[in-house]
C-alpha cells in the first residue's frame, strides 16, 4: 500500500515567518505547536517574568479544577517539567507572577495544548527523586562508576589503553610547577594535568598522582584569582571551575578544613555569577553554544559537590535544581530535535560530546531512570553514522563542518559509549570501524576502562536504509554504499526550519556530495572565526554554498532565513528529497550579535555584498540519487519580477566547462574519480568561475587555506524558470555516459529522465529505468506502476516505486508540516 500523502493544513507552512524564535517571545505550548515529547516543559519568555518567581498550573480542565490538576511550587525560573505521562487530548496549563513579598499576581490566560498518540513518551523523575539519592561520600563525580570500579581497577593495567592513562599522568608528573608562573594564565594546561591526575588516581589509587593533584591545587589556591580573571569569559570561568572541583572531589577526605572552604568560596563565586544571569535566559534561548558544550555540565558538578554543604545547601540546592529542570526541558540538542544529529553544526559535535556523555549517565544512575531513553540518544548512533561516517569526511554543514579528513576521536568515542549503555547496532559498528582514533580519547577514558566488560555487537544493521531524514533538525543524508568508503557516493541535504545562525551557516537547500570519502561539491571557504570578514562574506554567506542566489542576494543569519525538508523517501534503487527554501532570502540579518558582527568586520548589508531583500517567491529543490553514481537537481524557481539566478556549484578543484554541451567536469587524481554535471534549461545559461573568495582568510597562504573553485551557472532576466542538473561520478578513469536530449526527455544509461523545463507550465519530473521496476514521479495526474495503474491522491504529490525489503512498494508524499516552538500567527 502507498504511504499515505501529509495532510494539507488551511495555512500552509510556508507562511509562517519562522519556527523558532532565538529568544522565545511567547509561551510554549500553545494550541497550534505540536509537541516533540510528553511531557512537554511549559516555558515562559523571559519578559513575561515581572515578579521574583512564578508559580504554573497545568490541568485537563479550563476551570483547573479536576483531580489531575498539577499548580507547582512557585520557582525563580522560567519552566515547568510535569516529570508524568500526560494522558492523550487537550490539556491547558497557566501562569503568574508572584511577587519578592510572596503577593500573588492574577493568572495568565489560558494556554491549551494537544497531546497525540503519536508524541513519543520520554519522562524524567522529579528533582525531588534525584536529591534524595544522591550520594553524600566523596568522590561521587563518577558515582555512576562505583559497581565497576573495583573491577576495573584490578584488570587495569591488562587495559588497551592503560599506557595512554599513565604516559599522561607521567606527563603531569614531571611537569615543573614552579615555572608555571600565574597558574590562570595557563589553565588549559593545568586543567589537562587535572583530567590526567585525576583519572589515574581513581583508577590505580597510586598515591603519587593524588599528591601531584594535590600540588596543583594548593597552586591555584596560593594564587588568588580576581574577579576580571576569573570571569574574562565564561569558558575561562568553568575551566578555573573545573580545576578546582576535581580535587576537591577525589581528595575531599586528605584536604584541611581551610583548603576546602577556599574551593568552596571559589565555587560558589562561579555558581553567584552564573546562575543570576542564566535562570530565565538559558530555558529561552533556542541554544547557547558554550552553556551547552561545558558551562552547564561544570556548573552542575559544582552544585552536585556541595548541596550537602550545611552551610551552603540552601543556595545551592535550587541552583542544582534549576539546571537539573533545564536539562530536562532543553537538553538533548535544544530539546526540540530527536533526530539523534546535532543540527547546530556538524563540525562543532564534538565540543558536545562529553557532556551528552556525562550528563544522562550522572542522572540516570542516581534517579534510576534512564536518561538514554530521549529519542535523540535512540537515534544518535545511526545519525553519526550517516552524517560522519568513520572513513569519510563529515558530509554535514556547519561552521567547522570541512575540517577533518575521517572520523574524530570524539565521534569514535560518543558511538564506544552509546554502543555500550544502549546496545545500538549502528554506534557499535561505528566504534569498532573507528577504534584506532577512538584510542586517542581522554574525555571518556576513564569510562571505558572502568566499563570493559561492556560488550557490544559490532554489525551493522540488516535493515541499514540509504536514505535519513532528520524531520526535526531538516536534513537528509544518502549513501550509496555505506559499508564500502571505496564505493560509497554520499550526499548530504539540509533546508532547516532552524534556519542560520549560531554555528550553522544560510545554506537552505543546500548539498554536499562526496565519494570515497572525498569532497566532490561542498560548501565553501574556511572557518577562520565565528564572524571576520571572510566567515561573513565567503563562508556563512550563501554564496558559499551549493544553492542559489536571486539577484546576487543570499539568506540572511537569522531564524526568518529558514528552509524546510518537505519530502523524502528511498528504497534499494532511489533516494529521494525535496526542500522548500522560498522564505529563506527574507532580507537582512537584524540579529543584534550579527549587527555588531559586520560592524566589527566593517561589512555594510548592501546588495552589493550580497544582502537585501529580493522579489523570490519560490524555491523548491528535488534532489534524487539514482543508485549507485548519478544526481539528479530538478529547481523550480520563481519571483515577483525578472531577476538574476545564479545556481552555485563548489569545488576543490578546477572546472572544465563545456559552454557548447553546458557541462562542468573536476577531476580527482589522488582518490582516483571525475564528477560531470550537465545542466538544462529552456533559458540561456552562462556559466563561468574563479578561484577567488570574495574576501580571502585573513594570512591566506596556498598551504594553510587552498584555493577552491566556484562556478556560477547564472539565467539573466527570467521572473520564473526550471533547470535540471544530472551529475555523474565515475571512478577509475570511466567514462560518464552521454545524455541523449529529445526535448524534456533525457536518457542516461539506463535511465531516463523527463522533467517540465517550461516554467510557464506545472512542474514535472519523472525518472524511469529501462531494466528495473524503480521509478519515481511528481506532478502527474496518473500512473502506471509495476504493470497497474495508479492514481496518486494529489497531482503535486511525489511518488516512489521502489525496493525495500526485498518487495517493490508504493511511496506517495504530500508536503511535510515540521513542528514549531513558536506562535504560527503575531
Amino acid at each position: 500500500m502507498p504511504e499515505q500523502p501529509a495532510s494539507t493544513d488551511t495555512e500552509p507552512p510556508e507562511a509562517l515567518d519562522a519556527y523558532h524564535d532565538k529568544i522565545r517571545e511567547k509561551p510554549y505550548p500553545k494550541a497550534d505547536n505540536e509537541l516533540y515529547l510528553n511531557p512537554s516543559p511549559l516555558i515562559v519568555p523571559q519578559t513575561m517574568k515581572t515578579g521574583a518567581k512564578l508559580q504554573f498550573s497545568l490541568s485537563r480542565s479550563k476551570n483547573f479544577d479536576t483531580p489531575e490538576t498539577v499548580t507547582s511550587q512557585a520557582v525563580a525560573w522560567c519552566m515547568f517539567n510535569p516529570h508524568k505521562k500526560l494522558e492523550n487530548g487537550t490539556w491547558y496549563w497557566r501562569f503568574r507572577n508572584i511577587s519578592a513579598d510572596g503577593t500573588e499576581e492574577a493568572w495568565s490566560e489560558i494556554h491549551p495544548f494537544e497531546v497525540k498518540e503519536t508524541t513519543p513518551v520520554f519522562v524524567t523523575p522529579p528533582f525531588e527523586t534525584f536529591r534524595q539519592y544522591a550520594p553524600h561520600t566523596y568522590p561521587r563525580l563518577y558515582c555512576f562508576l562505583d559497581d565497576r570500579i573495583q573491577e576495573a581497577r584490578q584488570e587495569a593495567s591488562s587495559h588497551s589503553e592503560y599506557q595512554r592513562l599513565i604516559q599522561n599522568a607521567a606527563n603531569a608528573l614531571k611537569a615543573d610547577l614552579t615555572a608555571i608562573g600565574n597558574p590562570y594564565s595557563q589553565i588549559n594546561v593545568i586543567k589537562r594535568y587535572v583530567q590526567s591526575l585525576y583519572q589515574a588516581y581513581y583508577l590505580t589509587q597510586q598515591e603519587t598522582y593524588a599528591k601531584r593533584l594535590h600540588e596543583l591545587l594548593q597552586l591555584l589556591l596560593n594564587t588568588p584569582v580576581s574577579d576580571a580573571v576569573l570571569f574574562a569569559d565564561n569558558f575561562g570561568s568553568t575551566n578555573i571551575a573545573y580545576c578546582f572541583l576535581k580535587p576537591y572531589d577525589l581528595l575531599y577526605k586528605r584536604l584541611s578544613s581551610e583548603e576546602r572552604q577556599s574551593v568552596e568560596n571559589l565555587l560558589m563565586r562561579v555558581l553567584r555569577f552564573y546562575y543570576p544571569q542564566q535562570q530565565g535566559t538559558q530555558e529561552n534561548r533556542i541554544f547557547d553554544n558554550h552553556f551547552w558544550q561545558q558551562n552547564l555540565r561544570v556548573l552542575f558538578q559544582a552544585t552536585f559537590l556541595l548541596y550537602d554543604n550545611e552551610a551552603l545547601q540552601d543556595e545551592v540546592l535550587p541552583i542544582m535544581e534549576y539546571y537539573y529542570e533545564l536539562w530536562t526541558a532543553r537538553a538533548p540538542a535544544s530539546g526540540f530535535n530527536r533526530d539523534g544529529m546535532w543540527a547546530n553544526g556538524t563540525g562543532y559535535f564534538n565540543n558536545n560530546v562529553y557532556t551528552l556523555f556525562y550528563m544522562p549517565m550522572l542522572l540516570s544512575h542516581i534517579t534510576r531512570k534512564d536518561f538514554l531513553l530521549h529519542p535523540w540518544y535512540r537515534n544518535a548512533g545511526q545519525a553519526l553514522t550517516f552524517t560522519c561516517p568513520p572513513e569519510s569526511r563529515n558530509i554535514g554543514f556547519g561552521d567547522n563542518s570541512e575540517k577533518y579528513t575521517t572520523s574524530t576521536y570524539q565521534y569514535a568515542a560518543f558511538a564506544d559509549f552509546l554502543a555500550r549503555e544502549t546496545e545500538d547496532g549502528y554506534a557499535g559498528w561505528y566504534a569498532r570501524q573507528a577504534a584506532k582514533t577512538l584510542v586517542r580519547d581522554n574525555d571518556m577514558r576513564l569510562y571505558r576502562m572502568a566499563s570493559n566488560t561492556l560488550s557490544y555487537g559490532t554489525e551493522l544493521p540488516a535493515d541499514c536504509p540509504k536514505l535519513i531524514w532528520y524531520k526535526d533538525a531538516g536534513e537528509v543524508a544518502i549513501h550509496s554504499d555505506l559499508t564500502n568508503p571505496r564505493n560509497d557516493l554520499a550526499l548530504a541535504f539540509r533546508s532547516s526550519t532552524f534556519g542560520s545562525g549560531s554555528h550553522t551557516v544560510s545554506n537552505q537547500n543546500a548539498f554536499n556530495l562526496l565519494y570515497r570519502g572525498a569532497n566532490i561539491y561542498r560548501s565553501s571557504g574556511y572557518y577562520t572565526s565565528f564572524s571576520d570578514a571572510h566567515n561573513l562574506m565567503s563562508y556563512r554567506h550563501t554564496r558559499a554554498h551549493n544553492t542559489i542566489l536571486v539577484n546576487g542576494i543570499g539568506q540572511p543569519y537569522s531564524m526568518q532565513g529558514y528552509g524546510n525538508v518537505m519530502r523524502a523517501m528511498g528504497g534499494d534503487n532511489l533516494s529521494y528529497c525535496l526542500g522548500d527554501a522560498s522564505k529563506a532570502y527574507s532580507g537582512i540579518s537584524t540579529d543584534p550579535m550579527w549587527v555588531e558582527a559586520f560592524e566589527a568586520a566593517g561589512i555594510t548589508q548592501t546588495p552589493e555584498n550580497g544582502f537585501g531583500s529580493t522579489p523570490l517567491t519560490l524555491y523548491r529543490r528535488h534532489v534524487l540519487m539514482l543508485h549507485p553514481d548519478i544526481v539528479v537537481i530538478y529547481d523550480e524557481l520563481e519571483a515577483k519580477e525578472a531577476v538574476r539566478w545564479d545556481w552555485l556549484l563548489h569545488s576543490p578543484t578546477e572546472f572544465s566547462i563545456d559552454s557548447n554541451r553546458q557541462t562542468v567536469t573536476t577531476c580527482n587524481t589522488e582518490k582516483a574519480f571525475t564528477a560531470t554535471t550537465s545542466l538544462f534549461s529552456n533559458e540561456q545559461i552562462t556559466l563561468s568561475q574563479t578561484d577567488r573568495f570574495t574576501v580571502p582568510p585573513p594570512g591566506a597562504s596556498d598551504t594553510t587555506y587552498p584555493n577552491q573553485w566556484h562556478l556560477t551557472a547564472c539565467i539573466n532576466g527570467k521572473a520564473k524558470t526550471r533547470i535540471l542538473a544530472v551529475i555523474q561520478i565515475k571512478p577509475d578513469n570511466d567514462t560518464p555516459v552521454k545524455i541523449q536530449r529529445n526535448g524534456n526527455i533525457l536518457t542516461c544509461g539506463y535511465w531516463t529522465i523527463e522533467a517540465g523545463l517550461d516554467a510557464s507550465s506545472p512542474a514535472m519530473l519523472n525518472v524511469t529505468h529501462s531494466m528495473k521496476k524503480s521509478s519515481f514521479h511528481y506532478g502527474n495526474a496518473s500512473l502506471v506502476l509495476g504493470g497497474q495503474s495508479y492514481v496518486p491522491a494529489d497531482r503535486s504529490s511525489s511518488i516512489l516505486y521502489d525496493k525495500i525489503n526485498g518487495e517493490y512498494l508504493v511511496m506517495e508524499q504530500a508536503d511535510h508540516r515540521p513542528l514549531s516552538t513558536r506562535a504560527s500567527s503575531r
